[in-house]
């Protein structure tokens, strides 16, 4: 049995929430999703048995509604919250004003919640994106603007209020259920292998790849820590480059047929999540070889089961994805 049982988890319909689900779960935790929709597409993903997703308390609402949010927090008796919900970069920039009121108004949603509620345990999603590019003042991003204001958003309530809270920004994630945006395609290229097809990661470069598994307990973790102050941490993962996600994949499917563009992407490279570790104790490490047999793995299974279908390592979306109900 774990302390803090009663979790209220934004945006589990997205890849890294439907993890967290699961992992609390395995936990003994109860957690209780706040979602626009009740898409339980992904949760089923990570599940261990299939009718486990149906049994999740799942409360259908927007974020954007400050009494929503607030009342099933109440109702529900929350211990702590992980708070995921976000518009990424193209969903923000076809519709900036719902990416602010999503990103922003949301965000302040949740953390007037627990400001009232009296919840002293909240971590959140903030992002990579929040760092401007080098040589540069702002990040360059609509998407990176909410999320930087998301951050000093957690300050002021920490300096006003005295809410505490955890920013985590992740970085590349891969695993089951990540199948939106460019920083995908290694994931489509693990599932295009586990369903023998052939699979052209777009570009080149250097990722820090995070196995969602990972980067999940590191939320589990930080929601469970007692903290003064609102801390942000970079999550860290392994810089790997596309030719090296290739050879890991080969080294467990020999046969596999994926190929890499020539386009180089300068992805955010070189960060270090050890402060992160220091505050709330280590997590288990999932390296890239482990994490690609665990993905290809998972995905065998899927496709037996029917959950997911090789013709989804090919279906596009527009720009980079993310983890939200807003776009599930």
């Amino acid at each position: 049995m774990v302390s803090d049982k009663r979790v209220f988890v934004t945006g589990a319909a997205g890849c890294i929430g439907a993890q967290i689900v699961s992992n609390l779960v395995r936990d003994g935790a109860d957690p209780i999703v706040f979602d626009k929709s009740n898409n339980r597409h992904r949760l089923k993903l990570f599940m261990e048995k299939p009718d486990q997703a149906a049994q999740v308390k799942w409360v259908v609402g927007d974020l954007r509604d400050q009494n929503a949010v607030a009342t099933a927090m109440e109702d529900n008796r929350i211990d702590s919250v992980i708070h995921l919900a976000a518009l990424q970069v193209p969903f923000c920039n076809a519709d900036p004003t719902l990416g602010a009121e999503v990103d922003v108004v949301g965000h302040v949603n949740v953390f007037e919640a627990v400001r009232k509620l009296g919840i002293n345990k909240l971590v959140y999603a903030s992002s990579v994106a929040a760092l401007p590019p080098k040589g540069q003042k702002w990040p360059a991003t609509l998407y990176g603007v909410f999320k930087q204001a998301g951050e000093g958003i957690a300050d002021v309530y920490w300096n006003t209020w005295n809410v505490p809270s955890i920013g985590i920004r992740p970085h590349s994630v891969y695993g089951p259920g990540r199948d939106q945006g460019l920083t995908a395609a290694p994931s489509k290229a693990m599932l295009a292998a586990a369903a023998g097809k052939r699979f052209k990661i777009p570009y080149g470069g250097t990722l820090m790849m995070q196995h969602v598994s990972e980067v999940a307990d590191a939320f589990i973790k930080a929601c469970r820590t007692n903290v003064k102050g609102a801390p942000v941490f970079d999550l860290a993962g392994e810089s790997t480059t596309m030719f090296e996600v290739i050879q890991a994949i080969k080294r467990f499917v020999p046969e596999s047929k994926i190929t890499i563009g020539e386009t180089e992407v300068p992805f955010v490279s070189g960060l270090s999540d050890s402060a992160l570790r220091e505050l709330i104790g280590d997590w288990p490490h999932v390296s890239l070889q482990e994490g690609v047999e665990r993905t290809v793995t998972a995905f065998r299974i899927l496709i037996q089961r029917g959950y997911v279908k090789s013709e989804d390592a090919y279906l596009t979306v527009l720009g980079e994805g993310h983890d939200s109900t807003y776009d599930s």
